[in-house]
């Protein structure tokens, strides 16, 4: 015989199975949940709870006013850049409504012999919540996050330092570069300023400040551990991003907040962490952000350039292999190699091919791809780009002009 069991009684049972065991009940479920649906080897920085009854979001904010300097005689630089910047940095609490993933799960025959035929044991949709920081640009509420915290939120809420909350006003996010731009109705509050990231050296200090695992206001210091790694190294191959890497800890719950350099500057925006890995933090640097941000929060879209072709780096190692998985005949061991062309593209109708060794963007030598990835990118679209391409043993001169990245 078949005994029918309440759904309250068989939730009990799902987060046995789930968690190996009853440990402070539903919530063990839902964090295993969680930890489940992430990446093996990448982690947005973001706390998630599930029909909680409040929710925290990480403030992170570099004040552009100058404050007073504490008194006493054990202040450091790291107490003075935090006093600069600290009333900048905000919290942010998003929520936002998503498909009950038990659904799915109930669709079993086996599952379904305990319920009746349109009896529905979960809710269609939960609601969840995620905590995130930000920091002020300018005195009149505009405010820098990261894509992945306010993206397809339903309600977002901003809490200053000194304690108050406003509705904030998503204007726009842009998923390849992980800024989002929000607006909240403020005057005179305020602003970060922001430093410079194009000539970090690693071993360079490092400070980050935001909401790590909902602790507000939390000030880690590091050192820049190095610049330029690209997407594909962070495990964001989606990304269009050259990333600082940092050992200043970050934990989820800084995403958005900033990592500052020793005079209180905002020289990144602290947005991954590797799972698989201690000590490693990543943040996206100020310029790149600030600039994304602007037309997020003029036009509501960021456009990126493009100019369409896949590359390689080429070494003495990988040639041969390069050449037999695409059918080329590529002679030299070093620079960029263009493995394949996109139909249509703006290097194709410049007259790019497979095969074709990158030298010189712009008149500039390059060497990696990440160079000629992070060149393209800093322009605009419509620009011109002067490529200098090695082809059967001849230098090349080709006038590429970027377009617009595809939208999906």
């Amino acid at each position: 015989m078949i005994m029918k069991l309440s759904w309250k009684q068989l939730a009990v049972y799902f987060s046995l199975v789930v968690s190996g065991g009853v440990f402070g009940g539903s919530a063990v479920l839902l964090a295993s949940t969680y930890l489940l649906t992430q990446k093996p080897a990448f982690q947005e920085l973001r706390n998630i709870t599930t029909n909680s009854p409040s929710n925290t979001v990480e403030p992170n904010a570099i004040g552009g006013s100058i404050l007073p300097a504490v008194p006493g005689n054990n202040v450091n630089f790291i107490a003075t850049a935090v006093q600069r910047t600290g009333p900048a940095v905000v919290r942010i609490n998003a929520t936002r409504r998503v498909a009950n993933p038990f659904l799915e799960a109930f669709k079993n025959p086996f599952l379904r012999r305990f319920f009746g035929e349109n009896e529905q044991p979960f809710p269609q949709q939960k609601i969840e919540r995620g905590t995130g920081s930000g920091f002020i640009l300018s005195a009149d509420g505009e405010i820098l996050t990261n894509a992945h915290v306010v993206a397809n939120a339903d309600t977002v809420q901003v809490t200053l330092k000194d304690g108050r909350t406003f509705a904030g006003k998503v204007l726009g996010v842009d998923p390849m570069t992980d800024v989002a731009a929000v607006k909240i109705p403020a005057k005179a509050l305020p602003t970060v300023k922001l430093g410079n990231s194009q000539n970090l050296i690693p071993g360079e200090w490092a400070i980050a400040i935001g909401n790590p695992l909902g602790l507000d206001n939390t000030v880690t210091i590091g050192i820049i551990s190095a610049t330029d790694r690209t997407s594909a190294q962070v495990g964001v191959p989606d990304k269009r991003v050259s990333f600082i890497q940092t050992d200043a800890a970050i934990n989820p719950g800084n995403s958005g907040g900033p990592l500052l350099n020793a005079q209180g500057e905002v020289i990144g925006v602290n947005t991954a962490i590797r799972t698989d890995a201690q000590g490693l933090g990543f943040a996206i640097p100020i310029e790149t952000a600030a600039r994304i941000a602007k037309e997020l929060f003029t036009k509501g879209r960021a456009e990126h350039p493009f100019i369409g072709i896949e590359m390689v780096d080429l070494s003495p190692s990988n040639k041969t292999e390069i050449n037999q998985q695409n059918n080329l005949n590529i002679k030299q061991n070093t620079r960029i190699a263009i493995k394949a062309v996109m139909e249509k593209s703006p290097a194709q109708k410049a007259g790019l091919r497979p095969g074709d060794v990158i030298s010189k963007i712009n008149g500039k030598p390059v060497k990696t791809a990440a160079q000629v990835q992070k060149l393209v990118e800093s322009s605009h679209v419509g620009d011109i780009l002067r490529v200098e391409i090695e082809r059967d043993g001849k230098n090349h001169l080709f006038q590429v002009q970027s377009g617009a990245y595809p939208q999906k």
